[in-house]
């Protein structure tokens, strides 16, 4: 199917989302997103160098714009320039999926369907105490039965976030959900390899199977230390794009579970260079998809397709007290739980709508052929 000329790139941005808007000359339209966070200074990216080098492009290969864009921006080889291409990549995407009335799961060879979730808390100012009790709600009222929360403090060298929380926190969420949990730890890259490992050893005891980013995610071989040492799955990869990195990552099985962020990856066609690695080499892959922007609606697209897909979707719990930004992104309700579960979106292309009145604020910017 011929789908057109690219004729313009439009964004619409605060400082956390940049939502990205594609047409074609076939007056074919599909709605995207660059990375969160810093999303004004993304947009900029996205039409200084991303725009120049795909408007009067075929929108039929999204494979070739991408590495026509890394091509003539390759004196900038960054998380910027992935972020931003991110935002081209899932408009296209869900171009073809509206122009062959497809979501784009059925595009990317699966199909829709219902997928586990686990909640994902992303706070670490919380007690033990209060974090239990809201886990210990959202399974009672959702059937959630896999529950992420964190550990140590961010990048923190083994400083905690206040002393002591991590020991108190690992055995009171536990116990307080009890048996037939799936339960995971994120370390957010906040231990030496002595500590991960010391605390791998409490999160052993404790039946917790996932530990996340226990080391400097930049320091494979820390990470590595870690897996050899614990029974217990060491995950990791959320912040990275590279993929000389991934594949290092992989060849030295740094980690059991890998975890590539779509919008940190520069978009769908980027991931899934990561899948086909990941397939070779007989890993899982359970994506980061930390908000309630359109990165965890791609990414359950994404699982419903891929053949090495982890157990679960990473779905965040927070909401307006912590995320405000999230508030009114989309018309409807995409992010529905039933039974511990949400279902990948069957309507055309991504399938959901972007709220008019979030984009009636935005900062409207065009880039046009």
């Amino acid at each position: 199917m011929n789908f057109g000329k690219i004729t313009s790139l439009e964004s619409y941005t605060d400082e956390f989302v940049c939502f990205v808007k594609v047409t074609t000359d076939e007056g074919l339209e599909g709605w995207g997103q660059t990375s969160t966070y810093n999303a004004d200074i993304t947009a900029q990216v996205l039409h200084r160098q991303v725009a120049p080098w795909v408007l009067g492009q075929s929108a039929d290969d999204i494979g070739f714009l991408i590495n026509r864009v890394e091509a003539k921006e390759h004196k900038y080889p960054g998380s910027y320039r992935c972020r931003a291409n991110a935002g081209l990549d899932t408009a296209l995407w869900d171009l073809q999926g509206k122009a062959q009335n497809k979501p784009v799961v059925e595009l990317l060879g699966g199909k829709v369907k219902a997928l586990r979730a686990y909640a994902s808390s992303m706070k670490r100012d919380i007690t033990p105490q209060d974090e239990a009790k809201r886990f210990v709600e959202l399974r009672d009222k959702y059937g959630f039965d896999a529950f992420k929360w964190r550990v140590g403090a961010e990048c923190g060298n083994d400083v905690d976030e206040w002393p002591g929380r991590t020991e108190e926190v690992v055995p009171v969420v536990s116990r307080a959900l009890g048996d037939g949990i799936s339960k995971l730890v994120d370390g957010n890259s906040g231990f030496s390899p002595k500590r991960a490992i010391e605390v791998g050893k409490l999160l052993q005891a404790e039946g917790i199977s996932h530990f996340e980013e226990p080391c400097k995610y930049w320091e494979l071989s820390e990470t590595k230390e870690v897996t050899d040492a614990l029974e217990i799955d060491v995950t990791g990869g959320e912040q990275d794009w590279d993929l000389s990195t991934w594949q290092r990552m992989i060849d030295m099985r740094a980690v059991d579970v890998l975890q590539p962020d779509v919008m940190y990856m520069g978009g769908i066609w980027r991931t899934l260079k990561v899948v086909d690695l990941a397939k070779k080499a007989g890993l899982p892959i359970t994506p980061h998809s930390a908000n309630l922007s359109l990165v965890t609606i791609c990414t359950m697209h994404l699982l419903g397709a891929i053949d090495n897909p982890g157990k679960y979707l990473e779905f965040s719990i927070e909401q307006e007290d912590y995320y405000p930004w999230q508030v009114g992104l989309f018309l409807g309700d995409p992010f529905k739980v039933e039974g511990g579960k949400v279902i990948i979106p069957s309507e055309p292309g991504w399938g959901v709508t972007i709220n008019p009145e979030w984009l009636a604020k935005a900062t409207r910017q065009v880039s046009s052929k």
